[in-house]
Order: C-alpha cells, then sequence, then structure tokens
C-alpha cells in the first residue's frame, strides 16, 4: 500500500475512534492509498475481514496481498447492495474519509488541480459521463450559480454565473488553463484561494458528493451492529454538517426548537466524539492538507 499515493490525516484519531475488534467486520468507504486499511488491518485478527471500496481504478493497485481483506470497485453509495453481495449484512465499524485523494491532485490529466494544464475532467469514477466540461457547456446560469454559492462558497457566484454563460458562446471551455484565463476578469480576492473554490465546486457537483454521502450514511446506519462505529472525516462545512445533524438526529436537516412540541425520537446513534477532531499542530507540519479536516464518531445504539 502507498502512502506517497496519499498520506491518511488523523490517523491515530480514526482508529482509536473505531475501537477494532480483532474478529470483527470493518468497511473502508475511500480506499485510496489505502493507509487508514493498513491501521485496521494491523488491529485485525486472523478470523478479522476489511471490505474497501474505491470508485477510482487507480486504487486498486494499492490492495495488499492478504486474504482478509476484499476490494470493491464502486462508490461507496452501494455500501448495502455490495455487502450483501459478499454475505456481510451486519459489520462492526465503517469508515470514511472524504474529499479527494494527494493522488488524484497530483494527476494533471484528471483536471482535479489548478496547477496543471489539463481536461476539465474531475470524474473520480471515469465510468460516468458527466464531466466537469460538459457540465460548463449545459447547466444553466441559475444551475451555476447555485452551485458556485453553496459548494464553492464563491463570494461573487451570481457574476461568476453570468460570466461562464457568457463566455461558452464564443470559448469551448475544455481545458484548465483556457478556463483559468476565461476566469480572469471575474476573479476577487487571491486568484490560488478563488480557484480553488471553484474547481471545488465542479468536483463535488460532478461526482455528486452531497448525494454520494446522504446515500451511504443513510445505509450505514442499517448496516452497522448496535455498538459498531461510524467514523467520518469530513474537508467542507456542507459535509461537516451533513454528517453532524445525522449523527443527531438521523436526518439531514436542521433541527427546529419547537417550544410547545417535544417529539421523542429513536437515537440511531451515540455521539462519541462531542465536537469534531482536527489536526495536531505536529500534523498540521507534516501534512498540510489536514488542515481543514474534522473526523466525527457515533457509535450504533
Amino acid at each position: 500500500m502507498s502512502s506517497a499515493y496519499h498520506m491518511p490525516v488523523l490517523y491515530q484519531e480514526t482508529l482509536n475512534g473505531l475501537d477494532i475488534k480483532p474478529d470483527g467486520v470493518y468497511v473502508d468507504c475511500t480506499f485510496g492509498g489505502g493507509g487508514h486499511s493498513r491501521g485496521i488491518l494491523e488491529r485485525l485478527g486472523a478470523d478479522g475481514k476489511l471490505i474497501v471500496f474505491d470508485q477510482d481504478a487507480d486504487a486498486q493497485q494499492n490492495v495488499p496481498d492478504d486474504n482478509r481483506i476484499t476490494f470493491v470497485p464502486q462508490n461507496f453509495r452501494h455500501l448495502q447492495r455490495f455487502l450483501k453481495l459478499y454475505k456481510h449484512n451486519q459489520v462492526d465499524g465503517i469508515l470514511a474519509d472524504l474529499g479527494v485523494s494527494s493522488h488524484q491532485f497530483d494527476e494533471g490529466d484528471r483536471g482535479f488541480s489548478i496547477r496543471f494544464d489539463g481536461p476539465l475532467d474531475m470524474r473520480m469514477d471515469q465510468r460516468q459521463e458527466l464531466t466537469a466540461a460538459d457540465l460548463l457547456k449545459t447547466y444553466s446560469q441559475q444551475q451555476l450559480h447555485k452551485l458556485f454559492e453553496q459548494y464553492g462558497e464563491v463570494s461573487n457566484s451570481k457574476t461568476l454565473a453570468a460570466h461562464i454563460v457568457q463566455a461558452r458562446q464564443k470559448t469551448a471551455l475544455t481545458g484548465i488553463d483556457s478556463f483559468r484565463a476565461m476566469l480572469h476578469p471575474v476573479v476577487k480576492g487571491n486568484p490560488n484561494k478563488y480557484l480553488a473554490q471553484v474547481f471545488q465546486a465542479l468536483r463535488m457537483e460532478v461526482n455528486d458528493e452531497m448525494g454520494a454521502l446522504k446515500d451511504m450514511l443513510q445505509q450505514a446506519a442499517a448496516v452497522l451492529k448496535p455498538g459498531g462505529r461510524l467514523a467520518i472525516i469530513t474537508f467542507h462545512s456542507i459535509e461537516d454538517r451533513i454528517v453532524k445533524n445525522f449523527f443527531k438526529q438521523g436526518s439531514f436537516e436542521e433541527e427546529e426548537d419547537h417550544p410547545f412540541l417535544s417529539v421523542k425520537k429513536e437515537e440511531v446513534f451515540r455521539i462519541i466524539t462531542k465536537k469534531p477532531v482536527t489536526a495536531t499542530d505536529e500534523e498540521l507540519k507534516r501534512n498540510s492538507r489536514s488542515r481543514s479536516a474534522k473526523l466525527r464518531v457515533a457509535e450504533r445504539q
């Protein structure tokens, strides 16, 4: 397994949060370079099992030769279906480290990074059809405005959407460099930060990251044994809010306080991390990517 491929964030904190039983069945929803999986395997005995998901075909080269591990080349939104297929209807723990692996950022032709010229692709699963270029070509001004505002938290998202719609009539937005040049007149503040926010929004939309996260969380609640742990690492405030609300109330909406209504909800999870766990100073020095990482852990009731 390759640590150069991707350095796992909050490594020790995540493994401790999962509270691994040597004979348990665990799922790593985001295998990547296999860093967290390596830690799980070290804590499992001969009878333990690890099922790993990754929709990116490149990740399969990191799977170790170990008969306790099963690689599923799929998006984690199909969690329940593939666990059933491999005869694991219930599991002891599930981990998801959301976001993009360092490897994906470093491969210029994948289109995830502003550092290289390459196609505006951004598909984590190369089998899917929609690319970032397709999205920029076909989305309405309103759709573009909404996605840059929500997923990129871009300050002038309305202006940006209007600018793209106007520019695409004259220019084919297919490559990163030409897209960056086209954006130049509307960039606000630090150009690198601005472009990173725009790219993040496109990536989240192309891969339906929020939809996949919600699907996975609901299925995780169904497949975890009582006492089983769910550990999620997020890198974005929207993801973190979704996880926080789901752990707290088993749904994705913000809970409203009704002073005259007291509805007793069945509590699905017991929250283990009262506040999200963040990187230590030492980890921040070693891995700048851990700066925005937040770990939340909950236990199935």
